[in-house]
This record gives C-alpha cells, structure tokens and sequence, in this order.
C-alpha cells in the first residue's frame, strides 16, 4: 500500500523508525510536508503574514496531491503537550481530503477527546492502536 504519513511537525522524531517498518512490510511511504526542514513554518511567519499565507496555502494543496498519489493516510497522533493522541488543524485537514477522495485513514492511537473527536469518528478510520499489521 502506498501510504502519507500524518503527524505535528513537532512529532516528526516518530517518522523515521515507523516509515522504516512500514517499508520493511512492502508499503511504500511519502513523508509529511517540511519533514526535512519541520520549523519552515516558523521561519516564514516572520517574513509578515501575507508571506506566511501564501506559503501555508501551498503546503495545504500539497498535502492534497500527496494523498491523490497514495492509497491512504497513516496518521502519527501522539501525545503533545500534554494532550493525548494529538490532532491539529493541519493534521485534521489532511484527514478530511483523505476521506473526500475515497482514501484509507489510519490512526496509529485512539481518537483524541476534542472539539472535532465527532467529525473525525464520521469519517470512518481505522484505530491501529500501534499495530502496523493492520494496515492492508
């Protein structure tokens, strides 16, 4: 299966040993937006707002052609700061173009307890709870 990682930027220490897993196992897999460069953000923030829009508008439309080119979306949703099983905005938007275009969404932890926990139950992932086998 070929399969976009998912996850916060500040969770992106977790991709490397679950992408290489999941390779092992034959899945092909896409990285998350700035993998290499996580605080690219940060950086266009301060160039003013209308440069940070323009920027964060273009990674918006990418996350969309990374999950027309996969089957799925693998959703790395640790804990952050405190909160359990972490989904952000970006995160949450990446699993709705997944569901909009008819892809697999799988969750690595439970659904998180938040203000969007029903919209995300609606559209339909599958909870691996860790378990990469049952990705198919």
């Amino acid at each position: 299966m070929n399969l976009f990682l998912c996850t916060s930027k500040y969770l992106y220490d977790k991709v490397p040993d679950i992408k290489k897993e999941l390779e092992t196992r034959g899945h092909m897999v896409t990285v998350p937006n700035c993998f290499d460069d996580p605080m690219k953000e940060e950086e266009m923030k301060k160039l003013g707002a209308d440069a940070h829009r323009e920027w964060k508008a273009g990674m918006i439309r990418l996350q969309r052609e990374k999950i027309l080119a996969n089957d799925g979306i693998l959703v790395l949703n640790f804990e952050k700061n405190g909160q359990p099983n972490y989904i952000g905005g970006a995160t949450f938007l990446e699993i709705y173009q997944a569901f909009d275009n008819n892809r697999k969404i799988f969750l690595y932890n439970p659904l998180p307890q938040n203000t969007f926990t029903d919209e995300l139950k609606a559209m339909g992932p599958i909870v691996i709870d860790g378990n990469l086998d049952l990705i198919h």
